[in-house]
């Protein structure tokens, strides 16, 4: 197996979810700096909304995950595949809640489906890479 292929995946490694991570940190950073209230409001409402409910934040992560995908948004991707991913999501789990967007969204889901599943393993093997062994 090549160097850039990991045994979990079989697929070359990738960065693309923290390089869309790391391109936006700039930006929103500039922005907030001329409209702070609204960054904190947004800040309170995406807390309120991932707290553990009758859904867990694992759950609704993998929604938020889904939805980056039918909007076609690549920050949202990496946004919600590295949450995902954090909130202890499997790759089958990524994968069934991408296979939705199939559906509910045809074509455009075949193309930015693959690119979340991808980021959500760049961030679950790195997740995985950091725990100490069982």
């Amino acid at each position: 197996m090549p160097a850039t292929m990991t045994p979990a995946t079989a697929a070359p490694a990738s960065d693309h979810g923290k390089t869309v991570l790391r391109s936006l940190s700039p930006l929103h950073r500039k922005l907030r700096g001329s409209i702070p209230d609204v960054y904190r409001g947004f800040s309170e409402l995406h807390q309120a909304a991932f707290a553990d409910g009758a859904l867990d934040g694992k759950t609704k992560e993998l929604i938020a995950l889904a939805i980056g995908v039918v909007e076609g948004c690549d920050g949202c991707i990496a946004s919600h595949a590295q949450a995902a991913a954090h909130a202890g999501a499997t790759r089958q789990e990524a994968a069934e809640a991408i296979g939705v967007t199939f559906l509910m969204k045809g074509g455009p889901a075949t193309i930015y489906g693959p690119r979340a599943f991808d980021a959500f393993c760049e961030f679950a093997d790195a997740r995985d890479t950091h725990e100490p062994p069982a």
